[in-house]
């Protein structure tokens, strides 16, 4: 990159900034979304295919989720990204908190297990086996535990921006990607204990699941309102934008802040929108349960409960 600010267009192939906005993928996300989705559609399939159904709203969910992830990493957006502060806080936000709550909607985890074929014999490993091998490995228990994955969060913030590693990153676009899956994966695996859709190795309750995502939400709004507030630009990779955009670098910080912030307050509302429902369900098949374990038990317990009553009364007299 050139940081003398005279008008370059600091090497952004394949396009020139006065042509706007051209199509220009990134192939490794733009496989990646390709494969998603034809795994999920294959496992849909399968599904239907021996009779069992599988929720549209699922589907819908998981597709919206792939192509957000394509859409600020497979077009030219991603090119701006590289030269304007608020173009990759909108593709960071995006990638970390809105696709991964979209895919984990989508329950790609159950799915798997559901469409998986088992092992051929008993006892043998087949790829559903394998698979439930990872989600009760260690490994995975460590990962998606609130010890690690609140300040993972918070240190995808903090000790990314205002460290050198930022600007090293951004000097290339392989590194650029790099930071993408890094905020992808973090996302995953910080709302996927809390989405609760998928099994996985905690299952807290949804009082603590709402405490969970409190504890990272906050530090989204702080880290927007400190950049908002900077009297100077904070990242050395944006200090020089191409004069052809005509913009400044401390109110392109100023913007990238406040889409931050705006974003520690979104997905919060849309998560906690999906856990109320989530609990609101769970209430109605655990009555349900109630009322069949009574029917066929013919009102025990309350037959019971009102034998005491006439014991209590009848002593009494």
């Amino acid at each position: 990159m050139d940081h003398s600010g005279h008008g370059t267009t600091m090497d952004l192939p394949p396009f020139t900034l006065e042509r706007g906005l051209a199509f220009s993928p990134d192939l490794f996300f733009l496989f990646g979304s390709v494969l998603a989705l034809a795994l999920y559609g294959w496992g849909v399939v399968r599904l239907r295919r021996r009779g069992d159904g599988w929720p549209v709203g699922r589907t819908a969910f998981f597709t919206v989720g792939v192509l957000s992830v394509a859409l600020v990493m497979c077009t030219g957006l991603n090119d701006y990204g590289m030269v304007m502060f608020s173009v990759h806080m909108v593709q960071h936000m995006v990638i970390s908190m809105l696709s991964p709550i979209m895919l984990l909607l989508g329950a790609p985890v159950t799915l798997a297990l559901r469409a998986l074929p088992v092992a051929a014999r008993r006892g043998g490993k087949g790829p559903r086996e394998l698979l439930l091998m990872l989600l009760h490995s260690r490994y995975m228990r460590v990962i998606t535990h609130p010890a690690f994955t609140i300040p993972m969060f918070i240190a995808s913030l903090y000790g990314l921006y205002f460290t050198p590693l930022f600007d090293f990153l951004m000097e290339s676009r392989p590194g650029h990607i790099a930071m993408m899956v890094h905020f992808l994966l973090v996302g995953l695996t910080f709302f996927w204990p809390i989405m609760g859709v998928d099994p996985g190795p905690h299952r807290p309750g949804y009082v603590m699941r709402m405490l969970e995502l409190f504890a990272g939400m906050p530090f989204h709004a702080f880290f927007g309102i400190a950049l908002m507030m900077a009297s100077e630009p904070m990242v050395s990779a944006y200090l020089h934008p191409p004069a052809s955009l005509g913009i400044d670098a401390l109110a392109d910080q100023r913007a990238a802040g406040g889409i931050a912030w705006a974003f520690s307050e979104i997905p919060s509302v849309v998560v906690l929108i999906a856990l109320v429902f989530q609990w609101y369900r769970s209430e109605e098949r655990a009555a349900r349960r109630k009322d069949r374990a009574a029917d066929r038990d013919g009102d025990q317990e309350l037959e019971a409960y009102n034998a005491y009553l006439a014991s209590l009364q009848a002593r009494g007299r």
